[in-house]
């Protein structure tokens, strides 16, 4: 097992004016034995990030470091690293076993080695009734589970996943989370996992880097994310429903947009404009609070959305099945305790914390 640093980690593509700079300058220490989530929408370099540190990209400047080792100039195959890919890479013609032994025969590991590795490996993920199948008779899921085995028969530094949930359905991918998180207790390895999907990062990680435009947004457990976000983007990336953002002005014990004045509680951190944050499970009905003109109501099982507007702007409110449900036209009072509430600056988006 090793730590990982990114020190200043840089990469464009192209040169001088025109070059593309897709990661800027990102900065983390990753411990020994760590879980650390990378999430981020689509085209945010979370995968590219992931490659520098498998060495499949190189890097345009900065420091990455596996252990005591800077590993800028080595081959993937010198960085005791081992891949798990979205679409599994699995030989077709090759068994369970062969696949997950391949690697071992091309190192010329002793046969005797191997066949305990392999054992080994596919007793921790359930494989050992399937060792003799090819991959065409696997589900899905256990097709994933042959890539990991394949990896952990390595015996890395560091394990690194590139989205190996994106090809199962909603079952499965849920399944799998708990066999990562089973594996990542009992082996304890280093690990970086890449997804766009922001219920994965919260359940798999111990910290998480929130990327956005090629910039570490925030780096942290997952409750400080969610708890504290650090800007408007994370606010609005990490939960499900995602924060309410609202734009105004806080002035004289009140948050006021057009005329409509929203009384506060306690203080604003600052008077002038701000993004007023709200997470629809945070807000409760109280027929003296803000006025929120219910448009439609969603049925979730034990919870309904209701989505309407306050101070002219899009609010998503969450409240349990079991409360009287508003009708699209009503109009339905809002309180929330002012812990709850999140101020971000309006023109840099970070967050705006009280004195």
């Amino acid at each position: 097992m090793a730590s990982i640093s990114l020190r200043g980690v840089e990469k464009a593509y192209g040169h001088g004016a025109k070059a593309n700079k897709v990661i800027h300058g990102l900065d983390a220490e990753i411990m020994d034995g760590e879980f650390i989530v990378i999430v981020g929408p689509s085209g945010c370099g979370k995968s590219t990030l992931l490659r520098m540190v498998a060495g499949l990209e190189e890097i345009t400047g900065g420091e990455i470091a596996i252990g005591a080792r800077v590993v800028n100039q080595l081959e993937p195959s010198q960085r005791d690293i081992a891949m798990v890919f979205q679409n599994y890479a699995l030989y077709p013609h090759m068994s369970v076993y062969d696949n997950m032994a391949y690697g071992l025969k091309i190192a010329g590991r002793p046969k005797a080695e191997i066949d305990e590795r392999v054992r080994k490996a596919a007793g921790i993920l359930e494989l050992g009734h399937l060792l003799e199948r090819r991959p065409r008779e696997l589900s899905g899921g256990q097709r994933q589970r042959v890539a990991m085995g394949r990896a952990i028969v390595r015996q890395p530094q560091v394990f690194l996943f590139d989205e190996p949930l994106s090809n199962l359905d909603a079952k499965l991918r849920a399944q799998t989370r708990l066999e990562i998180q089973k594996l990542h207790r009992e082996l304890g390895i280093t690990s970086l996992f890449v997804t766009h999907d922001q219920v994965e990062a919260m359940t798999l990680a111990q910290r998480m880097i929130v990327m956005n435009g090629g910039r570490m947004e925030q780096f942290g457990t997952p409750e400080a994310v969610y708890s504290r976000p650090a800007s408007t983007f994370v606010a609005g990336f990490i939960g499900s429903p995602p924060m309410n953002l609202l734009d105004g002005q806080a002035q004289d014990g009140a948050f006021v947009r057009d005329g409509v004045r929203l009384a506060l509680r306690a203080a604003a951190p600052r008077t002038g404009p701000l993004v007023l944050g709200l997470r629809p499970e945070h807000a409760q009905i109280d027929p003296l609070g803000w006025p929120l003109q219910v448009q439609t109501v969603e049925m979730l099982g034990a919870e309904r959305l209701v989505h309407g507007q306050l101070l002219g702007q899009g609010f998503t409110l969450r409240i349990d099945s079991t409360l009287p449900a508003p009708q699209p036209g009503d109009t339905v009072g809002l309180s929330a305790d002012p812990t709850h509430l999140h101020w971000f600056d309006p023109v840099s988006r970070s967050r705006v914390d009280l004195a």
